[in-house]
């Protein structure tokens, strides 16, 4: 749990990168490629303003998701991505007044209630979330393993 500050980093740059990607595309307009060379259309876009901040915050973010993966198990960390859902739908309603509807809520109601238990399941992890293992060698027998809790 000590990383938790790390991984709600990953998950709010995640997230804002998102919004930054949408309000870029929305300031572009709708995107076609008739009549356009393909790969100037594709920088056009790449380094329109609030495009590239977005995925130099995308940058960030998977920096921060490495660092995490360095301290903690994937199935543990992994899972908190999905509160980028949650941050980009409450965001995306109040920034771009996209619909928030029953369903939408329900379904981030499922993801808050997962996440709690996932990060329930971290409380007595170590480092990488593994009980440390030690190789004891008695007269009898070599390489036995125990576990030392």
């Amino acid at each position: 749990m000590k990383y938790i500050v790390f991984i709600l980093f990953t998950v709010m740059t995640n997230a804002a990168a998102q919004l930054m990607l949408k309000q870029g595309m929305m300031s572009l307009g709708p995107i076609s490629f008739e009549g356009a060379n393909p790969l100037i259309k594709l920088l056009q876009i790449v380094f329109s303003p609030w495009v590239f901040l977005g995925l130099c915050t995308f940058v960030i973010s998977m920096a921060s998701h490495l660092y995490v993966l360095s301290k903690v198990e994937l199935s543990f960390a992994y899972p908190f991505l999905s509160l980028a859902y949650v941050a980009v739908a409450v965001f995306a309603y109040f920034v771009f007044r996209e619909d928030l509807n029953g369903w939408r809520i329900a379904g981030i109601a499922c993801i808050c209630v997962g996440t709690v238990l996932i990060a329930q399941s971290g409380r007595d992890l170590g480092d990488h979330g593994h009980d440390e293992q030690t190789v004891s060698i008695t007269s009898d027998k070599i390489g036995t393993s125990e576990i030392v809790r």
